[in-house]
């Protein structure tokens, strides 16, 4: 193992755990049903949920109209805290952060999960980055009802400077290094033996 004092800096494109929150966007049931992905989307989403709760990663979550679209799939529900209702697509105002905060709440890395693409976290994602936020939006951990919806959004993002990547490429960039028991949780979550 390379000692700290003489390794090179860490690129700040990278993810950090001590930089990023989560956000988890409307995962919920009734929206659920018609996403083609669905299974793979919230297992997705619970890798990352449960990757943040490992590293100290703050969660946030929000649910869009639950009167009308239900509650956040029970999954993810069962792993999360308070989850505040939305009307607005964008859930940027849910989140009351500052990427500029003091101490602890200095974390100006945003990553996205969640539903859909091109609706609530493509607003979400151009208003944090309005607000001074680096954001990630992890393309395997999103969805919509049609793949071109979430194919365009992606690539809109992209354009937009928001980073797309994959959820193990967020779970590892936060880990940063292996021989751990941290690299090990992680290591489970990503093979899915985490649940065996």
């Amino acid at each position: 193992m390379s000692d700290p004092e003489t390794r090179p800096p860490r690129s700040n494109q990278l993810l950090s755990k001590t930089a990023s929150r989560l956000v988890v966007v409307d995962v919920q049931q009734k929206l659920l049903d018609h996403i083609p992905v669905a299974g793979s989307l919230v297992e997705n989403c619970r890798r990352l949920v449960r990757g943040a709760q490992l590293l100290g990663v703050p969660v946030a979550a929000t649910e869009q109209y639950p009167a009308g679209l239900g509650p956040t799939t029970q999954v993810l529900a069962e792993l999360l805290d308070e989850i505040p209702e939305k009307l607005r697509f964008s859930c940027a105002e849910c989140l009351d952060w500052s990427p500029t905060g003091e101490g602890q709440d200095q974390r100006d890395q945003v990553v996205i999960c969640g539903i859909e693409a091109h609706v609530c976290v493509l607003q979400t994602a151009l208003d944090l980055v309005a607000q001074g936020f680096r954001v990630f939006v992890v393309a395997d951990a999103v969805a919509s009802r049609h793949k071109l919806d979430w194919k365009t959004a992606l690539g809109r993002l992209a354009d937009s400077g928001v980073v797309v990547l994959t959820t193990e490429s967020v779970l590892f960039e936060w880990c940063e290094v292996a021989g751990t028991d941290e690299f090990r949780q992680i290591s489970r979550l990503v093979t899915g033996k985490d649940k065996a």
